[in-house]
């Protein structure tokens, strides 16, 4: 990475009131790269978003972007920002074109600069034909790429995202994930953004796992999930906590106890699982295995789930 990062976070905490909402928070972002903030709800990271975003100030540690500290110099790291909230922000009664207008006065765009601003930034949402409807028209999917791209009107060197996919069905979650990785491919755009669901936090190149205002995680998904290692066994039973300690003594492993089912990191599940089942037959209710997710992950190093 040559220049400063995107994004530099450094030794970032921040309390409301008694609860601590950040605890020394360390990261950074590098130009170009998707990134995710993956957390439970009250886990940080929409604290996160808003310190970054100038909306909420420094109380310990600092915040870079481009080079530009939020707090010291505020103005010059918002030029090169855009920012997407987690509630919408369009004006249902007017049209797409309306929208932009106006969000683009905001940034001192106007006549030829304005239009020609406003026809890209529709055609990298693939929304050129939607833009004289009116917002109300639009689907879920399609008034959250409007959002986006009233964020990318300015050319934003950083886009911030906060929980962008929230309402969205299965399928416009796809669609905003290949936008947001059209705007990095071709116009270098980086992306940070939070979520709490566990494909979109997949797609990302790298990802921040944030629980109660601490960083637990960090890395690729696949380097991520490679950390935990074999397939993952999920075990229903009446009676957990004496089927793993019956499971501890046979197979030498250690099962976790998660919301009431075991949990066992085992190479080669396909191999074991029968043998689990043959020598517990009537303790047993349910099995289950597979390749461990950013989920296991986060019970990795949380003992809980992430919902």
């Amino acid at each position: 990475m040559t220049g400063p990062p995107a994004l530099d976070i450094s030794h970032l905490s921040y309390t409301y009131g008694d609860r601590r909402a950040l605890d020394d928070v360390s990261l950074q972002v590098a130009p170009g790269e998707i990134f995710g903030l993956l957390g439970p709800n009250g886990g940080g990271k929409t604290t996160l978003f808003r310190i970054v975003s100038t909306l909420l100030p420094i109380q310990q540690g600092s915040v870079r972007v481009f080079g530009d500290d939020v707090a010291s110099q505020a103005a010059a790291a918002r030029r090169r920002m855009g920012v997407v909230f987690q509630s919408p922000a369009l004006d249902i009664r007017l049209t797409v074109l309306e929208n932009l207008r106006h969000h683009g006065h905001l940034y001192g765009l106007h006549g030829a600069t304005l239009r020609d601003r406003m026809a890209d930034v529709l055609a990298r949402v693939r929304l050129q034909d939607r833009a004289r409807d009116l917002v109300q028209t639009l689907s879920g999917g399609q008034r959250r790429r409007v959002e986006v791209a009233k964020a990318m009107l300015p050319n934003p060197a950083l886009l911030v995202l906060d929980e962008p996919s929230t309402g969205l069905d299965p399928s416009a979650r796809r669609d905003l994930g290949d936008d947001l990785r059209g705007l990095r491919d071709r116009a270098g755009t980086t992306v940070v953004l939070t979520t709490h669901l566990m494909d979109e936090a997949a797609g990302c190149d790298r990802v921040a796992i944030l629980h109660e205002g601490r960083l637990v995680a960090l890395g690729t998904p696949a380097a991520l999930t490679a950390e935990v290692g074999g397939d993952i066994v999920q075990i229903t039973t009446r009676e957990p906590q004496a089927l793993a300690e019956a499971v501890r003594a046979r197979f030498a492993v250690e099962p976790r106890i998660v919301d009431g089912q075991l949990r066992i990191e085992r190479p080669r599940a396909h191999e074991f699982v029968p043998q689990l089942v043959e020598a517990f037959p009537g303790a047993i209710d349910a099995v289950t295995f597979g390749k461990p997710t950013l989920e296991d992950v986060f019970v990795r190093h949380t003992g809980r789930r992430l919902e």
